[in-house]
C-alpha cells in the first residue's frame, strides 16, 4: 500500500527538470506508488488546531515543458498524509522559519522530512559551527570591527550572509581588498542579520564538493568546479559539476557528523566540503542527486524513499 505525499516547494512549473532534486524524488515516489500532493508555503495554515495545506494532486512526467499534471484545488489537513517533503528553498527567514513551527505541530505523526525542528535549529552556515575542528577558522558575527580583525588575522576571506544561498551575496576579499566597509555598509542596509567570514580555501580552484547523506550515511558525491575568473562554485552561477569521489578525509568528516544528522531526522542532507574542509551542511533543500545519479548510476531518490518507507513502516 503506497503512501499518502505532501510537498511543500517553491512553483513546480518553473523548475529545471534535469537538475531539480524535489522532482526526482516526485518521480521516484509516484514509481513506487505513493499518492502525490503539492502545495506552495504560501498555502500552507494553521486553523483551529488543524495544519492545513491548499493545493493539488500531482503527477510528474519527465517531459520538458509538460512535466507536471494537476488536479483540482483542494484543501488538505496535513496530519491526515503520511509524508510532508518540506522542500522550498532558503531564504532562510521568518516565512520560512514559520513553516517548520507549523509542520512541527504534525511531525512524527505526520513524518516531516527533514524534521523541522531541526531544520529550523541547524541551518546551513550555523550547524558547523559544532564541528570546529572540521571547519577553516570561522566568525559569525555584524560588528565591522570584529570582521576587520578577523580578516586581519586572514588576510584572504570569504563573506557572505548568513542566511543566504545559491551562491548568492558571497565575496572573496583577498590581502589587498579595500571593499570590506563598503559590504558591511551594503549588508547592514538590506537586513540586521550577522554575516558569516572563512578563511579562504585556496582549493575552492579544483572544486567544492558536495557530498549527499543519506540517513547519515555518505552515498556520494559530485565536485562542482567554479567558472573561470569566479570563486562561487554554486551551480546556480554557473559551477560546472564532475564526477568525483570520496576521499579518506572526506569519510571521517562523514563519520563525525553522520550520527549528528541521524539523530536530528535530517534524511537527506548535502554537505560542501572545499579541500580538506567542511564549509555547510545543507538540510533545508539539499541538491545534487540527479548529477550523481547521472555520474555514479547511484539512484538516490530510491535511497531516500527507502528510509522514509521504512520510517513508516512499509
Amino acid at each position: 500500500m503506497g503512501l499518502k505525499v505532501a510537498i511543500q516547494m517553491d512553483p513546480i512549473a518553473a523548475i529545471n527538470i534535469d537538475a531539480d532534486s524535489t522532482f526526482r524524488l516526485a518521480e521516484e515516489a509516484q514509481a513506487r506508488g505513493h499518492e502525490l500532493f503539492y502545495y506552495t508555503p504560501d498555502k500552507l495554515a494553521y486553523r483551529e488546531g488543524h495544519i492545513l495545506a491548499r493545493g493539488w494532486p500531482l503527477v510528474v512526467r519527465r517531459a520538458k515543458g509538460d512535466h507536471f499534471a494537476l488536479g483540482d484545488e483542494t484543501e488538505i489537513d496535513l496530519a491526515d498524509w503520511d509524508v510532508v517533503l518540506l522542500r522550498q528553498d532558503p531564504p532562510f527567514d521568518m516565512g520560512y522559519i514559520t513553516t517548520t513551527h507549523l509542520l512541527e505541530r504534525i511531525h512524527p505523526g505526520t513524518l516531516v522530512v527533514n524534521d523541522p525542528f531541526w531544520v529550523r535549529n541547524s541551518p546551513e552556515k550555523l550547524l558547523v559551527l559544532n564541528f570546529p575542528d572540521l571547519t577553516p577558522p570561522t566568525l559569525v558575527a555584524r560588528d565591522l570591527a570584529t570582521i576587520r580583525a578577523f580578516k586581519a588575522v586572514h588576510g584572504d576571506i570569504i563573506l557572505k550572509p548568513l542566511y543566504g544561498n545559491g551562491g548568492a551575496g558571497v565575496f572573496r576579499l583577498d590581502p589587498n581588498d579595500r571593499n570590506l566597509a563598503s559590504l558591511h555598509e551594503l549588508f547592514s542596509g538590506i537586513n540586521r542579520e550577522p554575516l558569516i567570514a572563512q578563511k579562504f580555501v585556496p582549493d575552492v580552484s579544483k572544486g567544492d564538493k558536495r557530498i549527499i547523506l543519506v540517513n547519515g550515511e555518505p552515498v556520494g558525491a559530485i565536485n562542482r568546479v567554479p567558472a573561470a575568473g569566479e570563486t562561487r562554485s554554486n551551480m546556480h552561477v554557473g559551477g560546472r559539476p564532475e564526477k568525483i569521489g570520496l576521499t579518506p578525509r572526506d569519510l571521517e568528516i562523514c563519520a563525525t557528523i553522520g550520527p549528528v544528522l541521524r539523530e536530528k531526522g535530517q534524511i537527506f542532507v548535502g554537505i560542501d566540503v572545499i579541500g580538506d574542509w567542511l564549509t555547510e551542511i545543507n538540510v533545508t533543500s539539499p541538491t545534487g542527486i540527479q548529477e550523481l545519479e547521472r555520474f555514479d548510476g547511484v539512484n538516490i531518490a530510491e535511497k531516500i524513499w527507502q528510509v522514509i518507507e521504512a520510517k513508516r513502516g512499509l
